[in-house]
């Protein structure tokens, strides 16, 4: 990127060429435009964001404590909020910090037919509007960030103090984007794998550098944390990662990220039962998880599907639904053998859904991995649908239980109850959870930690004690002192919302365009100015 004085003197030369039509043109107005719009289209901010996912993937290589974080996003300004609180509270920087795009949320709240279950009935465009939408909010960010900065580099121009213009360069010459990567659901794909691919296209050009795609049918996809999940054969999914893959490289983002995730652990069925060539292939693996009964040429009825299995018949076990159940017990032994395959087929990163955050568990599966794909990396949802309290408060429970020590003053199954919010239990299992993403990242090979839908339960949360107030004896008081005062005091930029909308961009625009004759809204009259 070039620096604020070459932008100048590119705009100038321009200007120059162009002749005397030209000379109303002003050069430093040109440069300002420019790097407040650093990233020309959605392909852009994918090549950059992958190159920030690759070099993220090799430090964590290098040391386990380097891992990455993101939070679920359904709407722009979000978005936006986040990545300017993360600069705002820890030095200007984004480094390991993504956003993260949950179809759950898409479903919930994005979609025209109203709120719908996470089952990929929700219009797929939207999906890629979605990630369009974050960076044109991110963008914002950045144009509204490098705004005030010419701002105060006019003012300082204007008192003639040089040493404080001279540092507002350097700050706009080292500005920090926050345009950062993000994780994008592509669900199972919206359909078969030309529909993957044309899907993945629309996400890539919005700016997608990362794709995460799951092993369920599409047409029966269910939540990860709900029941009734099923699985495709690897070869149905492997075809659906090699259409993600060459959409990357079609649109010339080489660098660009797939996340394989496997359903196994709590998907006990499947549609198909898979092709299978030759004993062992791995047709034969994913058939040799199948629930079946053997039984002899005599015994078959009608209708009845058989798998000839060394020289053995086999019948599967076969729903009224018409699909195939696996033997219980093998979710983990799938979920091994789903992450080998696709981690040696394209896929970059893995993602197992779990049904409680438990490091051992995690960790024991990917230790079986690593066996064969030794830099395997893990992609893990710290999912709200995990009772996290109750959890951990168990995990200590029985972690003390089976040390010796007197757990009679807990009762196990109530211990969510906040009597016990004081206790010697709750503290340690609270510092568990603390260090959760730390100790997974270094026992379990967990390389990115994201919470999908920290922002749905947010709005829900501090709605709910506005309204309650609001509504209630505190009346007017309710926000200004649950919200507008904190806001003020912590120092929030949407404080100033007609700032955040672009009111001040838009006046600097005025200026460039009209002069001393433009209409300017940030005049002593804005009531804005009240926030200092």
């Amino acid at each position: 990127m070039s620096t604020y004085a070459q932008e100048i003197e590119k705009a100038a030369k321009l200007r120059n060429a162009n002749g005397s039509s030209w000379d109303a043109i002003n050069p430093e107005s040109v440069a300002r435009m420019r790097l407040q719009n650093k990233f020309q289209n959605g392909l852009d901010i994918a090549k950059y964001t992958a190159d920030i996912m690759r070099k993220d993937m090799e430090a964590y290589d290098g040391d386990t404590s380097k891992y990455t974080q993101s939070l679920g996003c359904w709407h722009g300004f979000i978005g936006q909020q986040k990545m300017i609180s993360i600069k705002k509270h820890f030095e200007g920087k984004t480094d390991r910090r993504y956003l993260y795009l949950s179809g759950w949320m898409v479903a919930a709240l994005r979609s025209e037919f109203g709120p719908l279950p996470d089952q990929s009935m929700h219009e797929k465009t939207a999906v890629a509007g979605l990630i369009e939408e974050l960076y044109t909010f991110l963008r914002q960010a950045d144009a509204r960030e490098l705004g005030g900065l010419f701002r105060a580099l006019d003012a300082a121009r204007e008192a003639g103090d040089e040493a404080a213009a001279k540092a507002v360069i350097d700050q706009i010459d080292n500005h920090v984007t926050h345009v950062v990567p993000i994780i994008a659901d592509i669900d199972a794909g919206f359909g078969n794998a030309e529909a993957t691919y044309l899907l993945a296209k629309k996400m890539i050009e919005a700016g997608a550098c990362c794709i995460q795609i799951e092993n369920q049918v599409s047409d029966e996809k269910q939540c990860g944390h709900q029941d009734g999940k099923v699985t495709v054969p690897h070869e149905d999914f492997l075809a659906k990662i090699r259409a993600v893959r060459y959409a990357f490289l079609e649109l010339g983002v080489d660098n660009g990220v797939i996340v394989a995730r496997t359903d196994s652990l709590g998907a006990g069925l499947t549609k198909q039962i898979a092709v299978t060539n030759a004993p062992g292939d791995l047709g034969d693996q994913y058939n040799a998880f199948l629930d079946c009964e053997e039984v002899a040429a005599g015994d078959l009825a009608n209708g009845d599907v058989i798998i000839n299995r060394e020289g053995k018949l086999l019948r599967p076990k076969r729903l009224a639904s018409n699909l195939f159940q696996f033997r219980k017990g093998t979710g983990e032994a799938r979920c091994v053998l789903d992450s080998v395959t696709s981690l040696q087929n394209g896929a970059d990163l893995i993602w197992i859904e779990t049904e409680k955050p438990h490091i051992g568990q995690i960790a024991g599966m990917m230790d079986e991995i690593r066996k064969q794909v030794p830099n395997a990396k893990l992609v893990y949802n710290n999912s709200p649908s995990f009772n996290w309290t109750l959890n951990f408060r168990q995990q200590v429970f029985d972690a003390w239980k089976e040390e010796g020590k007197d757990v009679s003053a807990y009762d196990r199954d109530n211990l969510m109850s906040a009597e016990y919010d004081s206790t010697e239990l709750s503290a340690v299992a609270d510092d568990k959870i603390r260090t959760f993403q730390a100790d997974a990242a270094r026992e379990a090979g967990i390389f990115h930690h994201l919470i999908t839908l920290p922002t749905y339960h947010t709005a829900a949360l501090s709605t709910d004690n506005l309204a309650k107030e609001y509504f209630g004896e505190k009346g007017m008081l309710g926000y200004v002192e649950g919200v507008q005062r904190k806001e003020i005091r912590q120092g929030i930029a949407c404080v100033k919302h007609q700032n955040m909308a672009g009111s001040d961009m838009g006046d600097d625009h005025k200026e460039y365009f009209a002069g001393e004759a433009a209409l300017k809204a940030a005049g002593k009259d804005n009531t804005m100015n009240q926030f200092g």
